[in-house]
């Protein structure tokens, strides 16, 4: 596995981050202690990094994985807490419930714009305090835009950036892959460290994975990226392309054979975009929210590049 020092920090992360969010609640709702035993089997074969969010509601599945390891975990957690108190409670919840005394890298989570960036201003002035308390260790943003990225490089605030990157654009709120990569590599030649998530385009690059994985192991501005794991297949799959070697056969059979499913997020707004692309007829509309008929869905994934905010998602 290949580490890299992760911008300004003093951090030293694995080049694959295992991404948390699959092995909770909202999507594999994997058994505690099958979920924390993924997350140390990956550290026992390099993976040092994981990424998660207060929204996830995944925090004891890493906590009982911290008490297991036998090496280090870095972990990087993120909040919508918006003001100073909130924030506060969100950096003791994560404190807490994850059995740290500190957070290595606590991020403002998907923000939109400068207004936004604007508009969490006393969350992120909690989260400076909490750095030179040595609560947290490094202050970051999540975001799925361009311009976010590009602010985010021009604040001393921040010292890592976590963008949304993959060779379709799927997801990038404001512009083109090639504009999200340009933003990346003006971060980068800031100072800034920086780990991508989404390469599989919310799971909907799946059946283009060698395509995906190849794009984002090919750009040199990214420290690490962040991959969904949810299954020893998965893990075993990504650690070996991510070491530059051929996935075995039989861990390709076994990705085969396991049963996908198209998710639509709960904070879907209901606005119809996805039903216009759906060839299938799959998807509808009901009250203010799309819902999706699995008998007709082929996991084309067509629908999820329609999506203006990234509800859609394979798992």
């Amino acid at each position: 596995m290949e580490y890299r020092k992760l911008g300004s920090t003093n951090l030293t992360v694995s080049r694959l981050c295992f991404g948390a969010l699959t092995i909770g609640p909202l999507q594999a709702n994997l058994p505690l202690d099958e979920g924390a035993n993924l997350i140390c089997e990956a550290n026992e074969l390099g993976i040092n990094f994981v990424d998660t969010a207060e929204y996830y509601q995944n925090y004891s599945y890493i906590n009982l994985a911290l008490k297991k390891a036998k090496n280090e975990i870095i972990i990087a957690t993120k909040s919508y807490a918006y003001t100073y108190e909130g924030m506060k409670n969100s950096v003791e919840k994560a404190r807490k419930e994850i059995g740290k005394d500190y957070i290595d890298i606590f991020m403002l989570h998907e923000q939109e714009s400068k207004l936004t960036l604007e508009g969490h201003k006393e969350a992120l002035n909690y989260l400076l305090e909490a750095k030179e308390k040595g609560i947290i260790k490094a202050v970051g943003v999540s975001t799925h835009t361009v311009e976010v990225v590009r602010a985010a490089a021009d604040m001393p605030e921040f010292d890592v950036i976590q963008p949304l990157i993959n060779f379709k654009g799927i997801g990038i709120k404001d512009g083109t892959a090639d504009d999200m990569l340009n933003a990346i590599e003006y971060a980068y030649n800031k100072g800034k460290g920086i780990y991508g998530m989404k390469c599989l385009g919310g799971g909907n690059l799946i059946k283009e994975k060698e395509r995906a994985f190849e794009y984002v192991l090919n750009i040199p501005y990214l420290h690490s990226i962040a991959v969904g794991i949810k299954s020893r297949y998965e893990l075993i799959a990504d650690i070996c392309i991510f070491e530059g070697n051929k996935v075995p056969l039989e861990i390709e059979n076994m990705l085969l054979k396991e049963k996908r499913k198209l998710i639509i997020e709960n904070w879907c707004e209901g606005c119809g975009k996805c039903t216009e692309r759906c060839r299938y007829s799959a998807i509808s509309i009901k009250g203010e929210k799309a819902y999706v008929d699995e008998t007709k869905c082929i996991l084309c994934g067509y629908c999820a590049g329609a999506c203006p905010e990234f509800c859609i998602k394979i798992i």
